[in-house]
């Protein structure tokens, strides 16, 4: 912990909302045995309805701020969780926000798109399931607003930036202090990985405090394949701005729990939905956190963690849409 906690002096922050967020036991799961399962409760990170996304913008708002920009542009779906604490973070910061957001407009707005207009953002939407059509528009939408005399921010899908990926650097820390507030050691840390910052950040932060447990992904938007590459270019990228190094044997990413693709709903992945919430009164989403825990609980029942070792499950955050 006191490793990244020097790499990250000097880098200023906003920290608006964080607070550690907690984290539960999750007794009971089938197949555990004599597992022992936790849940960090990052969709409680207590700004905007919370998500992961919360600990990216403490650093991206602050790197925008201090270029004097005024204006942010940010890419998502629809129903995107980043685009959604964008809004309320620009709004906070009484900064302009404009939403390039994929799928067609809807007649009748509903849960995060609803919000993103209750919070006061400009959104535009591009009828495509494309990442690299939103991010495009998004360019296009940057430079008409330059030419408008704005200064500008442009964050790509997630907020998945070296800056932004500092946010679950620090991430970790707070981890090896829950380790240590808890009396545990956790042998692997399970979690949604989709636009990859979230993964990378925690790479370099097991680097940087040589933790030897594993970090592994699932992933919910991409073959594993690319998704490990896109993890290991910007935990690198990451990396060099802390001085420190990655190794590339340390990006794990699964992607058997993908399905037909990005936001493409699987059996496993509502089966996993229906027991957290009943089970722990744990609401999960069907776009990231549902797949990933259908991972997790998928490898209890087939044995693939050890006997007797503790498994963190990052709850990222769920989607509004699910209460929609």
């Amino acid at each position: 912990m006191d490793a990244i906690h020097t790499r990250l002096a000097g880098i200023a922050r906003q920290r608006r909302a964080l607070v550690p967020t907690p984290v539960h036991e999750l007794a009971g799961l089938p197949g555990a045995g004599t597992c022992r399962v936790f849940c960090k409760r990052e969709d409680l990170t207590g700004f905007g309805f919370g998500g992961n996304k919360a600990r990216k913008l403490d650093f991206l708002i602050e790197d925008a701020l201090r270029g004097s920009c005024d204006t942010l542009v940010a890419v998502g779906a629809n129903q995107s969780n980043f685009c959604r604490m964008v809004a309320a973070y620009g709004s906070a910061n009484g900064l302009d926000v404009h939403l390039v957001l994929g799928g067609g407009r809807p007649a009748d707005p509903t849960g995060n798109l609803r919000l993103d207009l209750l919070l006061g953002a400009a959104c535009h939407h591009v009828d495509s399931a494309e990442w690299d059509a939103w991010e495009e528009e998004a360019a296009a939408l940057e430079r008409d607003l330059r030419g408008r005399g704005r200064a500008v921010y442009r964050m790509p899908v997630g907020g998945s930036t070296p800056v932004g990926t500092l946010g679950y650097v620090a991430a970790m820390a707070e981890i090896l202090d829950d380790e240590r507030r808890l009396g545990v050691r956790f042998d692997t840390i399970v979690f949604a990985s989709s636009s990859a910052g979230t993964q990378a950040g925690l790479v370099v932060g097991k680097a940087i405090a040589r933790w030897p447990g594993r970090v592994l992904g699932i992933s919910t938007a991409k073959p594993g394949e690319r998704q490990e590459r896109d993890v290991f270019d910007l935990a690198r990228a990451t990396a060099a701005r802390l001085a420190a190094t990655v190794d590339r044997r340390d990006v794990l990413v699964d992607d058997s729990f993908l399905g037909a693709g990005y936001a493409q709903e699987t059996e496993a992945c509502r089966e996993a939905v229906g027991l957290f919430a009943r089970s722990h009164g744990i609401f999960l989403d069907y776009v990231y956190t549902g797949k990933a825990a259908a991972a997790l609980l998928d490898g209890l029942r087939a044995g693939r963690f050890a006997p007797g070792s503790s498994i963190l499950f990052l709850h990222t955050g769920g989607n509004v849409e699910l209460f929609a």
